[in-house]
C-alpha cells in the first residue's frame, strides 16, 4: 500500500496522513492514532526517500568506528551499546549507518557524512581528554551525543551520557580498604580515554583518604582484554610485596585475573580479592540468580538506549539545550572478595 491508497482509505489528504506519520504537532492526537492504527493494520511503511524530502531529514543516524592498533573499538561492550541504541532506532523507524575507518581518517569521515547529508546525527564513542571530534562536530553543525565525556571545560555545551566512573571506583576501592586491604592493584583501561582516567582518579582518591600511598607498580593500563588481565595480574602477583586485592575496569579483564590466580595456585576471595566492572554484557553475565564477581555494575545497553533517545530528541528539537545523564553504578557483592589475608 502506498500513501495515496492509505489516504483514500482513511478519507484524509495525503498531506495530513504524512504529517500524522511524521509527528507534526498540528495534527490532532485522535487523527494521529487513527492513521498509525491503519498504517499498522495495512502494513504501510513510508518510502524513506519521499519521507526525507518531506521532512528535510534522512531518518538515519551514524556511528563512526575508528580502527586503531592501540584500541579495538569493536568489542563486546560496543556490541551491547549498539544493541541498546538499536532498540530505539527500530522503535522510531530510524536507520543506522556504521562507518569503519582508520583512526587517522576519522575527522574526514565526519566531514564527509555531514557534506553528503547521509545522516541526521551521530553518536561519538570512546572520548579522550579534550577530544577534537567534539569541536569538529560543533563547527560543522552536526547533531551529536557523546557516550562518555571529554574531561574538558565545555562539558555543559554538548549532550553526553556517562557513568560516574570516579565515584564507582572510589567506592570499590574503599570497600576493599574497609576489608583490611592496603596493597590494592588497579588493572585499568587505556588512561588516555576519559572513562579510565576518571576511574584512576577515583581509585587514587580512596587511597589518599585512607592515608595509603599509591604504588605505581600495582597499576597497569591497556586495552581491556582477557590477555591483558592475565599478563598484568601475573606481573603484580609475583612482586616481592604483591597486592592482596585487585580492581579491574572490565569483567573481561577479570577473567584474565582469574586465570592468573589459577596459574599461581591462589584462591580468589581468600588469598586475593577481586572487584571487576560489570557492564551487564549479554553474553558475559555475572552469574544468574546471584553474582559471581563482586562488581561495580552499570548497564552499557541502557546507556545505548539513552544516547539514542537523546540524539533523536536533539535532531527533532535542535532548539533545546544539551542534555546530560550521569548514571550511577551499583556495588554488587559476589564471591570474589573477603578480608585481607593475615
Amino acid at each position: 500500500m502506498n500513501l495515496k491508497e492509505l489516504s483514500t482509505l482513511l478519507g484524509l489528504s495525503q498531506t495530513t496522513v504524512s504529517r500524522a506519520l511524521n509527528g507534526y504537532p498540528e495534527v490532532s492526537e485522535v487523527t494521529r492514532q487513527k492513521v498509525l492504527k491503519a498504517a499498522r493494520k495495512y502494513n504501510y511503511a513510508p518510502n524513506p526517500r519521499a519521507r526525507g524530502l518531506a521532512t528535510g531529514r534522512n531518518h538515519a543516524v551514524g556511528h563512526i568506528i575508528p580502527l586503531s592498533k592501540g584500541h579495538e573499538m569493536v568489542n563486546p561492550v560496543f556490541a551491547d551499546f549498539i544493541a541498546g541504541a538499536s532498540e530505539i532506532y527500530s522503535r522510531e523507524n530510524i536507520d543506522m549507518l556504521l562507518t569503519v575507518v582508520p583512526d587517522s581518517d576519522e575527522a574526514d569521515a565526519y566531514r564527509k557524512i555531514a557534506a553528503k547529508g547521509s545522516v541526521d546525527g551521530v553518536i561519538v564513542h570512546g572520548p579522550k581528554a579534550d577530544d577534537p571530534r567534539i569541536k569538529l562536530l560543533r563547527d560543522i553543525g552536526m547533531p551529536f551525543v557523546v557516550h562518555g565525556r571529554s574531561g574538558s571545560a565545555d562539558e555543559n555545551e554538548y549532550s553526553w551520557v556517562d557513568m560516574n566512573n570516579a565515584r564507582a571506583f572510589e567506592r570499590a576501592t574503599k570497600f576493599l580498604i574497609d576489608l583490611g586491604h592496603r596493597r590494592i592493584g588497579l588493572l585499568n583501561g587505556l588512561e588516555s580515554m576519559d572513562f579510565a582516567a576518571k576511574r584512576r582518579a577515583g581509585y587514587r582518591t580512596a587511597l589518599e583518604s585512607a592515608g595509603i600511598t599509591e604504588d605505581p607498580d600495582l597499576c597497569h593500563s591497556a586495552e581491556m582484554t582477557e590477555e591483558f588481565g592475565y599478563v598484568a595480574a601475573m606481573k603484580v602477583l609475583t612482586l616481592p610485596d604483591p597486592p592482596t586485592a585487585l580492581l579491574t575496569s572490565s569483567i573481561i579483564v577479570g577473567y584474565g585475573v582469574r586465570r592468573a590466580l589459577d596459574t599461581l595456585g591462589l584462591r580468589i576471595g581468600k588469598d586475593v580479592s577481586l572487584i571487576v566492572h560489570d557492564d551487564e554484557l549479554s553474553y558475559m553475565r555475572n552469574g544468574s540468580s546471584e553474582p559471581i564477581y563482586t562488581a561495580t555494575r552499570s548497564s552499557v545497553r541502557l546507556a545505548g538506549r539513552i544516547c539514542a533517545e537523546i540524539l533523536l530528541d536533539q535532531i527533532a528539537h535542535p532548539e533545546r539545550p544539551p542534555r546530560h545523564e550521569l548514571l550511577d553504578a551499583d556495588l554488587i557483592i559476589g564471591h570474589t572478595t573477603g578480608p585481607a589475608p593475615k
